[in-house]
């Protein structure tokens, strides 16, 4: 008779953070089964493969899933520097995925955990009871499948957040789905090169992507055959001390360089900034052209197209059987959530955390990945390779290693108020060591018609800690 021990511990996602912990349970001796929902491993990495990572080569491979790759002659890519998501997809992560063999299905989707024979509500002999998962296969067929544990590293690609301000779609914002994207376009592409040059666009967002859409903007502005192109940066709260990023106090250089180039968009007049919008309609002009309506009464000027880039949020549905202790704000493991929690701090620091902050109700079930940050921003490979670690080692009994959780995370080099996001005139700390910079005064040419004057730029940097 097969016992919970005697199964598989079934990891839903191919993505680095799946491909890591399948790793990590076979160095253990355990027996991983990963299932990939796209055609082949990384497939969410694939869809930004122009996209250039801020960490380098020596922050994105895991020790576990290096070890596994060495008898294949394999090595890793120079360490100092950085890949593109089509370089780490192809010259890690899909010859990961190839050594792991069998137990990695791609094409298989999950649709449904929960415990054989126990809905949520049954309590009765339920954590002796193995997990029954339900995938729907690319061909059609349904398969249940029964594991000892679950991990869940399916992250949150899939699932982007809208352009509304209240979390919500804005009006009209699936209509206009025509002229609206969400992901970072790739103006390599002629198509998509053609679909923005000369072109207004809208970029909704203040975070890495929006950073980096910006600045591909700006490059494309500056082109002979691109005149006219030019972008309006729609940001939610004001111009403040974090708005770029940490810049050159950043620990990873290469992430402060994408708010420095966005900063340089609009300092050299390839946008304009437009502060303390949130969105709550998109409407079609006479013209096909869409104008975007705040929620108090502001109309923009129109634009061609919009970019939204406003994080990501986990795809719960597919767990709704299974007893999850999730934070009511980010969605994120409670345990884990005040660590990442930018209402309550925005340094960049992250604590060391492994099982014991991802463990839920429901014993065997782990949220790993971005997914486990939920709605929070700021997620590094390297956290999830810890988590991995972390978890596998739980997994096989061995509660000492799973507990000794070392993790350095690199600092952004900014640090913003607790939860004043529409009060950028206050300066305070976090509670956790650091200190807001006194914001200096830049003209950043926001334009009449846009309704708002954006004074203020980053001074950068992290005090007291």
């Amino acid at each position: 008779m097969t016992t919970p021990a005697d199964l598989p511990v079934v990891v839903i996602g191919a993505g680095p953070i799946g491909l890591a912990a399948a790793a990590h349970l076979l160095d253990r001796g355990i027996e991983p089964l990963v299932l990939e929902a796209g055609p082949a491993a990384a497939f969410a990495v694939r869809d930004w493969a122009h996209v250039r990572l801020f960490s380098t080569w020596g922050e994105v491979v895991d020790p576990a899933a290096e070890k596994l790759l060495a008898p294949t002659g394999w090595t890793r890519p120079d360490p100092a520097t950085y890949p593109s998501g089509k370089d780490w997809a192809e010259q890690y992560l899909q010859p990961l995925a190839d050594v792991l063999g069998e137990h990695v299905r791609t094409g298989a989707r999950v649709t449904g955990v929960s415990r054989a024979g126990r809905d949520r509500i049954v309590d009765a002999d339920r954590a002796a009871q193995p997990f029954v998962v339900h995938v729907a296969h690319a061909d059609g067929r349904e398969e249940r499948l029964f594991a000892r544990a679950v991990i869940d590293a399916s992250g949150t690609w899939t699932t982007p957040s809208p352009a509304g301000g209240s979390g919500l779609a804005a009006l009209g914002e699936h209509a206009a789905a025509d002229r609206i994207t969400y992901r970072v376009p790739d103006l390599q592409d002629p198509a998509v090169r053609a679909r923005y040059a000369g072109k207004r666009t809208a970029v909704i967002g203040t975070g890495a992507s929006a950073f980096t859409a910006l600045a591909y903007l700006a490059d494309l502005a500056k082109a002979d055959d691109s005149t006219g192109t030019h972008a309006v940066w729609i940001l939610r709260r004001g111009i403040s001390g974090s708005t770029f990023g940490g810049g050159t106090a950043d620990q990873l250089p290469a992430r402060g360089a994408l708010g420095l180039a966005a900063k340089a968009a609009v300092d050299e007049g390839h946008a304009d900034a437009v502060t303390g919008f949130r969105t709550e309609a998109i409407e079609r002009d006479s013209d096909g052209s869409l104008v975007l309506v705040a929620e108090d009464g502001r109309r923009l000027q129109p634009v061609d197209e919009v970019i939204v880039l406003t994080g990501f949020r986990p795809d719960l549905s597919f767990l709704s059987e299974i007893r999850l202790g999730l934070d009511e704000r980010l969605q994120a493991p409670v345990a884990l959530a005040p660590l990442i929690d930018p209402n309550q701090h925005s340094c960049g620091t992250v604590y060391p955390h492994g099982h014991r902050e991802l463990s839920h109700p429901e014993p065997g079930v782990y949220l790993v990945g971005m997914k486990s940050y939920g709605r929070a921003p700021t997620f590094l490979a390297m956290t999830g390779y810890e988590q991995v670690r972390s978890v596998a080692a739980a997994i096989a009994g061995d509660l000492e290693a799973a507990d000794n959780v070392e993790l350095t995370i690199p600092e952004t080099g900014v640090c913003g108020g607790a939860g004043l996001f529409d009060t950028p005139d206050t300066q305070q700390g976090d509670g956790g060591g650091c200190c807001a910079p006194a914001p200096q005064l830049v003209q950043l040419g926001a334009p009449a018609a846009a309704g708002a004057a954006a004074e203020q730029a980053p001074a950068g940097g992290c005090c007291g800690s």
